[in-house]
């Protein structure tokens, strides 16, 4: 009954909000790109407090560019979470694009869909994540390519990272910052999360988005705890399957320390 309460309360709340901002959205996208790239920073943090999940940071909000953030992926709420922290884009698989409405809103935070198993349009999907990272947008990339259970953090596929390697290579960036990022749900209502319930938080592949979303905007209360390490360097003399493996390292660091209770700050 609590439940049902809270998820009606969130949508009577957030979908007239939603469909008000969606034109507004999509005409700051031609009008005003600046104000396109914060309005979905807006919406997520909105969100965020609806849900009433609490984020936790750790480390500095990065401003250099060109850059592209690398985090491991554990919840489909990932995206809020990041998305409330700062103005980012993000690269997702083509299959959310089929979602309804959650392709729509996608597109109008100017997600980048990629067929992670199409090898001949790959290069042109590298080119057009770089012409994005060249124009200053941060794009995020879950490089595990697909959210896990919430355990650890899973081996990073080195081919996402070609669009760090084509702005180099194409002399379009001297050099481009791989941001690793940790994101690890910490609390439910307070109480850690241990090995068993830690999997409350986490939408592995294999399980049905809609009754995993019901549950976890019925409960709400996490405490998410979103570590930023130093950033990589990728430059013309980087390798990227070593680039991949010294993120994918960090990041695991980063998971580790943010299970054990290390990295605490207020956010």
């Amino acid at each position: 009954m609590i439940i049902r309460l809270r998820l009606l309360m969130l949508m009577v709340t957030l979908v007239p909000i939603t469909l008000a901002a969606m034109p507004v959205q999509y005409a700051m996208l031609y009008l005003a790109p600046p104000i396109a790239r914060r309005i979905p920073m807006w919406w997520h943090r909105l969100l965020i407090r609806l849900v009433g999940v609490r984020i936790t940071l750790k480390g500095d909000i990065p401003t250099d560019r060109p850059m592209m953030i690398v985090s491991n992926h554990v919840s489909w709420f990932d995206i809020p979470v990041l998305g409330s922290v700062m103005e980012l884009c993000f690269i997702a698989k083509q299959e959310v694009n089929k979602m309804p409405f959650a392709s729509l809103l996608a597109r109008l935070q100017r997600t980048v869909f990629v067929h992670r198993g199409d090898r001949r349009g790959s290069a042109d999907q590298a080119r057009t994540i770089t012409q994005r990272i060249n124009s200053g947008d941060v794009m995020v990339l879950f490089a595990e390519g697909t959210t896990g259970d919430g355990h650890k953090v899973r081996e990073f596929k080195s081919s996402l990272f070609g669009a760090a390697q084509f702005a180099v290579r194409d002399g379009e960036a001297h050099q481009v910052l791989i941001q690793p990022i940790s994101i690890a749900y910490t609390h439910l209502f307070g109480i850690p999360l241990g090995r068993h319930h830690r999997t409350k938080a986490a939408w592995p592949g294999d399980l049905a988005f809609g009754p995993h979303a019901k549950e976890f905007l019925g409960k709400g209360a996490y405490d998410v705890l979103v570590s930023i390490g130093e950033p990589i360097v990728y430059n013309e003399n980087s390798n990227r399957r070593e680039i991949a493996r010294q993120t994918n390292e960090a990041v695991r660091k980063l998971y580790a320390g943010s299970l054990r209770g290390r990295n605490q700050s207020t956010y």
